[in-house]
């Protein structure tokens, strides 16, 4: 497991693409699991190891990843995304090009399964995000996303309503699926307040191995 930071009240990691965050119906091998198994070698903490899960990546998703280490921490980290405290940017290779270079994207979702889809203005859940074109190649965008709400699958679902879905999205419009079943969506940074000492923390992803956008030769706006 990657960790890129751990203090006595956070544990910061990346999050592979195809793991789920959680254990699942699937029963495949995940995230909090790996985590709770890494603090209790680490730091030799025998039996059951707390570790609050504050926040979600979709399975397919890969990036930065934020779990509160004690009860404290965990309720804190809650609160700042609930109040929307938290800056969360995302990279998304997109098929298509936005209608304006930047701008921000406001719809109502409600849920469709094991995903969401567009409603009727007031309907739902409001739905807000800000975006801006990184890069082109051919037929494909590099969005840079700041994340204003965090409802089910948002980006996805919106950059699908103004027909930009992302890479591999086969649920949300993409023709094809990527190699590895993944998706062109980066948990890019994420800045929050440190639980205690109230500082302002940020942290960026690695870039993943295999990234889409790295072998285009993208042309940078």
């Amino acid at each position: 497991m990657q960790v890129l930071h751990c203090d006595n009240h956070i544990l910061v990691v990346y999050k592979p693409g195809g793991v789920p965050v959680q254990a699942d119906i699937t029963g495949d091998p995940d995230l909090l699991t790996e985590a709770r198994a890494w603090v209790g070698a680490q730091f030799h903490k025998p039996g059951a190891v707390f570790l609050g899960l504050v926040h979600r990546l979709d399975r397919p998703a890969r990036g930065v990843l934020v779990f509160g280490r004690t009860s404290k921490g965990a309720a804190r980290l809650s609160a700042q995304f609930r109040d929307h405290t938290v800056q969360k940017t995302y990279q998304a290779v997109v098929h298509g090009r936005p209608p304006a270079d930047q701008g921000t994207l406001v719809h109502w979702l409600e849920p469709h399964g094991q995903s969401s889809r567009i409603a009727a203005t007031g309907q739902g859940q409001r739905a807000e995000l800000r975006y801006r074109l990184l890069a082109q190649h051919g037929p494909l965008s590099l969005l840079e996303i700041d994340l204003i709400t965090g409802r089910k699958h948002q980006i996805r679902v919106q950059c699908s309503a103004i027909g930009c879905p992302l890479l591999g999205d086969l649920r949300h419009g993409a023709p094809q699926p990527l190699a590895d079943r993944n998706i062109g969506l980066l948990a890019a940074r994420l800045a929050f307040d440190h639980p205690t000492s109230q500082q302002r923390l940020q942290f960026d992803s690695p870039l993943p191995p295999g990234w889409p956008w790295q072998p285009l030769e993208m042309q940078r706006m």
